[in-house]
């Protein structure tokens, strides 16, 4: 619990000085070149994390439910995870094919690493937000989706910093892993009260975290 605690306060300060950083990067019009994909009108533009291994597993089968009204669509991926990057390309060409425009691939650093300690994880975290915040404010996605792991919580704090500010509301779906039956991930529990909604696969853990949604098995 005091790595939570440690983590909490971290993740709060790090909203609150990238507040500013964020600010002078939309001042600036950081991005106003890059040309944006697809048509947006009437659409969810969709910004999706993927972790690894079974997250990928998990968020692809999700996203295989999912309207065509979801785009254009952003996956975020850690920059070393090759395989995930290729389930998503193959994902695509199977469920949209002949929409390369649609979609988009983007690299960012890990905030946590397998094994990797908690207090310096605080730091790796601080990196990989301020390569992230960029980035989502480019996107300027209406919807992010995750599933964890940690790679999840700078796009997460940048949309919500995007609807802190007024930008635009940014909805955030969480959807716990289905190996979480009794207790939340730590992304989960920092995200507890500011996901707009957070899904869980298991009925018992429903029933100890209220907050929470029952959806049932994924996968």
């Amino acid at each position: 619990m005091a790595a939570v605690g440690v983590l909490a306060v971290g993740f709060v300060v790090l909203l609150a000085v990238l507040a500013l950083l964020s600010l002078f990067f939309v001042f600036r019009g950081l991005g106003k070149d890059r040309k944006p994909l697809g048509r947006s009108n009437g659409s969810i533009r969709t910004l999706v994390v993927v972790g690894s291994g079974g997250h990928t597993t998990e968020i692809l089968r999700l996203m295989s439910g999912l309207s065509d009204t979801y785009a254009p669509r952003y996956y975020i991926i850690a920059e070393t995870d090759q395989m995930s990057e290729e389930k998503v390309h193959r994902f695509e060409r199977e469920k949209h094919p002949g929409k390369k425009d649609m979609y988009e691939v983007q690299k960012v650093p890990r905030s946590r690493e397998v094994a990797q300690s908690w207090l310096s994880s605080v730091f790796t975290t601080l990196y990989a937000t301020l390569y992230s915040f960029p980035l989502v404010f480019r996107i300027s996605p209406d919807l992010i989706l995750c599933n964890g792991p940690g790679t999840c919580i700078p796009p997460c704090a940048a949309g919500l910093l995007m609807t802190f500010l007024g930008l635009k509301k940014v909805s955030l779906v969480y959807v716990e892993s289905i190996c979480r039956v009794e207790t939340l991930s730590l992304s989960a529990r920092l995200l507890y009260y500011l996901a707009d909604h957070l899904l869980v696969q298991w009925p018992q853990l429903q029933q100890r975290f209220p907050r929470t949604t029952y959806i049932g098995r994924v996968i």
